[in-house]
C-alpha cells in the first residue's frame, strides 16, 4: 500500500473505529504525561546538582521547552506522509532516549549532555500534543472540540500522577550509582517506550490516513499538498487559519509567560514551597481538568465564542494575579482561571485550525501551529524573567494581557465576516 495511503472504513464500523482510537489516545495521553511530569518534577533539581549552581537551573526548563519546539515540523512532515502512527512513536521513542541520555549526564557529572538529553525528553511531549489533533482526523464535525478536549483532559491524569512517583522514582535507583534525581528519568524512559509501544501496536488504522480514505481518493492521493511549504500557502489562504493560529500561539505564550514567574513572585511575598506547589497544582487543574467543558462549549456555541472566552479569561487572571501584591490566594484565583483560559484557547483553536484546511494539508499545518506555540512560549519564557526583574510580576501580567491584542482583533473582524 502506498505511504499516505490507508483503506477505506464502512460508514457502519466509523462509531466504533472513533471510540476504539480515542481510547488508545488517552490511554498512551496519560502514559506520556505521567513521562513527562515526572521528570519535570525534578529537572531543576537535577540541573542544579549537575551544574553545582542555581543559575544555571532555569536551564533545564528551557530545555525541556526547545524540545517540542525543534521537533514539530520534522514530525509535521513524517505525519503528512506516514500517518499519526509513524509521528507518535517517534516522538515517545525521542523523549525515552533524550531521558536516558538524561540520566547518563547526571551520572557522569557532565551538565552539556544533561542539558541535550533534557531537549529530547522535552520533544516527548510533542506526542501529546500531537494527539489532540489525531482524536480530530475521524471526529465529525460538530464533535471536533469534544474530541480534541478529552484527549486534552487525559493529560490531567498523567500530570497529577506524576509528581507523586518522583520520589519512589529517585529511591528505585539507590545503590545503582545513579543521582537520586535522575530517578525519575529513568522511569519516565520506561514510560515513553510503553507509550510507543501502545500506539504502534494498537493505533491501527491510523486515523489520519483513515480520514484521507474517506475523504475521497483525490485528498487520499493529494501527496503534493501536504509538505510543509503547502501547509503555509493553506494558511495564507484561510483568514480563520491564521485566527487559529494566533489564538493557540497567543494563549500559551501569555500561560507560560506569566505561569513560570509565579512561583518566584509568590516567594518574594513570603510564600513556601508546599503552598507555591497547591498554586500551581490549581493552575494545572484549571488547564486541563475543565477542557471538556471548553469543547462542549467550542463544539455548541461555536469556535469565535469561546475564543472570545478565552480572551476574557487570560485577561481577567492577569488582572488578579498582576494587582494580588502580597495576597497569595488571590495568585492562586488568578493562576486557577489562567489555566481556564489556556484550555478554551487551545481547545477552540485547534478545532478551528482543524475546521479551516483542507484534509490534505491539516498534518503539516498542524505541526506548523505546534512549532510556532512553542517557539512563541519559549522566547515568552525567557522574556518573563528579565520583565520580572526590570519591572515586576505586575508589569509581566500587563504584558501578558496584550500578547492577546491581535487574537482579539481577528475574531472580532472574523465575527464580522460571519454576521
Amino acid at each position: 500500500m502506498t505511504a499516505g495511503i490507508s483503506a477505506p472504513v464502512a460508514a457502519g464500523r466509523l462509531p466504533a473505529l472513533r471510540r476504539r482510537i480515542q481510547a488508545v489516545l488517552i490511554a498512551s495521553q496519560i502514559l506520556g504525561g505521567l513521562g513527562i511530569a515526572i521528570g519535570v518534577a525534578l529537572s531543576a533539581v537535577l540541573a542544579k546538582e549537575v551544574s553545582g549552581t542555581e543559575a544555571l537551573s532555569g536551564l533545564a526548563s528551557t530545555a525541556t521547552v526547545a524540545g517540542p519546539a525543534l521537533l514539530a515540523m520534522p514530525l509535521a512532515s513524517l505525519m503528512a506522509r506516514h500517518g499519526r502512527r509513524a509521528g507518535l512513536v517517534l516522538a515517545y521513542l525521542v523523549g525515552a532516549l533524550g531521558a536516558g541520555v538524561a540520566v547518563l549526564g547526571a551520572t557522569a557529572g557532565s551538565f552539556p549532555l544533561l542539558l541535550a538529553g533534557l531537549v529530547g525528553f522535552g520533544a516527548g511531549s510533542s506526542a501529546n500534543l500531537a494527539a489532540r489533533f489525531a482524536a480530530a482526523d475521524l471526529a465529525e464535525p460538530d464533535r471536533r472540540a469534544r474530541a480534541i478536549s478529552t484527549v486534552v483532559w487525559a493529560t490531567t491524569i498523567g500530570a497529577v500522577l506524576g509528581p507523586n512517583v518522583a520520589a519512589p522514582a529517585g529511591e528505585s535507583v539507590s545503590g545503582l550509582g545513579i543521582p537520586t534525581a535522575a530517578g525519575p528519568f529513568v522511569w519516565a524512559s520506561g514510560v515513553f517506550v510503553l507509550a510507543a509501544a501502545m500506539v504502534a501496536v494498537l493505533l491501527r488504522p491510523d486515523p489520519l490516513l483513515t480520514a484521507r480514505a474517506l475523504a475521497g481518493p483525490e485528498e487520499a492521493t493529494a501527496a503534493d499538498e501536504r509538505s510543509l511549504k503547502a501547509g503555509m500557502r493553506a494558511v495564507r489562504a484561510s483568514s480563520r487559519a491564521r485566527l487559529a493560529l494566533v489564538t493557540v500561539a497567543g494563549s500559551h505564550t501569555a500561560m507560560v509567560s506569566i505561569m513560570s514567574m509565579t512561583p518566584v513572585a509568590l516567594g518574594h511575598h513570603g510564600a513556601g514551597i508546599r503552598l507555591i506547589g497547591l498554586v500551581i497544582s490549581g493552575h494545572i487543574a484549571g488547564m486541563y481538568a475543565f477542557s471538556p467543558l471548553m469543547g462542549w462549549l467550542s463544539d455548541r456555541f461555536g469556535r469565535l465564542t469561546v475564543i472570545g472566552l478565552a480572551v476574557a479569561l487570560i485577561t481577567t487572571a492577569a488582572a488578579l494575579a498582576g494587582t494580588a501584591g502580597p495576597s497569595h490566594g488571590q495568585v492562586a484565583l488568578g493562576l486557577f482561571v489562567l489555566g481556564l483560559g489556556w484550555s478554551a484557547g487551545l481547545v477552540s483553536g485547534s478545532a478551528l485550525l482543524t475546521d479551516s484546511v483542507p484534509q490534505a494539508a491539516r498534518a503539516a499545518v498542524q505541526g506548523l501551529s505546534d512549532f510556532i506555540m512553542n517557539t512563541s512560549a519559549g522566547v515568552g519564557g525567557l522574556a518573563a524573567g528579565l520583565i520580572v526583574s526590570q519591572a515586576g510580576y505586575g508589569w509581566l501580567n500587563l504584558v501578558g494581557a496584550l500578547l492577546l491584542v491581535p487574537m482579539t482583533v481577528l475574531a472580532v473582524r472574523g465575527a464580522r465576516r460571519r454576521a
